[in-house]
C-alpha cells in the first residue's frame, strides 16, 4: 500500500474520530464539508455525460438539511419533497428546456450525497442529553471519563456516539479485510462494474465488519450481543459493498477512473466515503426501531 495512502488514511481516521467525539456542530460541519465537496464531484461525473444538473441548489438544500438535522432531526423527513420541488421549480425556470435527465441528476445528487449522509448527523446526535453540552458551537464532552477509562464503562457514553464509532470501526474492517485479502488471495471477479473486487475480498470485509461488529455488542453492551452484533455487521458489510459498487458504477458511466484527486493515494471524496452512504440509515433505523423491541 503506497506511503501516501497509508498518511492520508491516518489523518482522516484523526479527524473523524476527533470530529465524532466532540458531536453538536463539529460533527455536523464535518460531514457538511464532506457532502459539499462529494457533491461537487458527483456533479462533475454528471456533467461527463451531457446532463445539466442545478448543482447549486442542490448543494444549497443539502446542507440546509444537516443543519435541520442538528437543530430538529424530526423535521429533515420533512425537508426532503421541498428541497425536491425547489430543484424542480429552479430547472423549469432555466433559460433552457430541462431534460428528464437533468432533473433525475438532480434529484439522485440531494438523495444520495445528501439525504442519505445526513443520517449520520441523526445517529450521532441520538441520546445526547447523558452528556454536558459544555464547548462552543453545542460541543459535548462526557462528565465520567474516569469512570469510562478506569473502568471500561462503555455504557456511560451516549447512544449516538457508541454506535457511530462502532459503524465507523466495523466500515474500516471490512474495507481493509476485502482489500487485503482481495490483493493477495482473491481470484473470483466480484463484478464487472469494478474489475478488482474479488468473492474472496468481499466475503473476508463482509465476516470483519461482523467480528469487530459481535465485540462492539458484547462490549457495549447490548442485549443479545452475538445475536445483534452478526445482525448489524452483516447490515453494515453489505451496505458498505453496495455504496462501494455503487460509486464504481457512477465513475464507469462517466469514463473517469476516480471521483477526484482531493486525497492523495484515494482518489476523490466520493472514493473514500462510498462505504458510508448507505450505513448510516440502516444503523440509525436499526438502533431506533431494532434494538428496543429487543430491550
Amino acid at each position: 500500500m503506497p506511503w501516501s495512502r497509508i498518511i492520508s488514511g491516518v489523518i482522516a481516521i484523526a479527524l473523524a474520530l476527533s470530529s465524532t467525539l466532540l458531536g453538536g456542530w463539529y460533527f455536523t460541519i464535518a460531514i457538511a464539508i464532506i457532502v459539499f465537496l462529494g457533491q461537487q464531484e458527483y456533479f462533475n461525473l454528471v456533467r461527463a455525460r451531457g446532463i445539466a444538473p442545478a448543482a447549486k441548489t442542490t448543494i444549497f438544500v443539502s446542507l440546509i438539511l444537516l443543519a435541520i438535522c442538528t437543530l430538529e432531526s424530526s423535521l429533515a423527513d420533512a425537508l426532503m419533497p421541498i428541497a425536491g420541488t425547489f430543484i424542480c421549480f429552479y430547472l423549469l425556470f432555466q433559460p433552457k428546456f430541462a431534460t428528464i435527465a437533468d432533473i433525475s441528476a438532480s434529484i439522485m445528487g440531494l438523495f444520495y450525497v445528501g439525504y442519505l449522509p445526513s443520517y449520520w448527523v441523526r445517529l450521532r446526535n441520538l441520546d445526547s442529553t447523558n452528556i454536558i453540552g459544555n464547548l462552543p458551537f453545542g460541543g459535548f464532552w462526557p462528565k465520567n471519563w474516569n469512570e469510562i477509562l478506569t473502568q471500561g464503562n462503555l455504557d456511560a457514553l451516549p447512544q449516538g456516539l457508541t454506535f457511530t464509532v462502532l459503524t465507523f470501526f466495523c466500515i474500516w474492517a471490512a474495507d481493509i479485510g476485502a482489500y487485503t485479502i482481495g490483493k493477495f488471495f482473491g481470484k473470483t471477479r466480484l463484478s464487472d462494474i469494478s474489475p478488482k473486487k474479488t468473492v474472496e475480498g468481499a466475503i473476508f470485509g463482509i465476516t470483519a465488519s461482523v467480528i469487530v461488529a459481535v465485540a462492539g455488542a458484547y462490549f457495549l453492551p447490548l442485549p443479545y450481543s452475538l445475536i445483534t452484533g452478526l445482525t448489524l455487521g452483516l447490515l453494515i458489510g453489505i451496505a458498505s459493498l453496495l455504496g462501494d459498487l455503487t460509486e464504481s458504477m457512477l465513475k464507469r458511466d462517466a469514463g473517469v477512473k476516480d471521483s477526484g484527486q482531493l486525497i492523495p493515494g484515494h482518489g476523490g471524496i466520493l472514493d473514500r466515503t462510498d462505504s458510508y452512504i448507505f450505513t448510516a440509515p440502516l444503523v440509525y433505523y436499526f438502533v431506533t426501531l431494532i434494538l428496543p423491541l429487543l430491550r
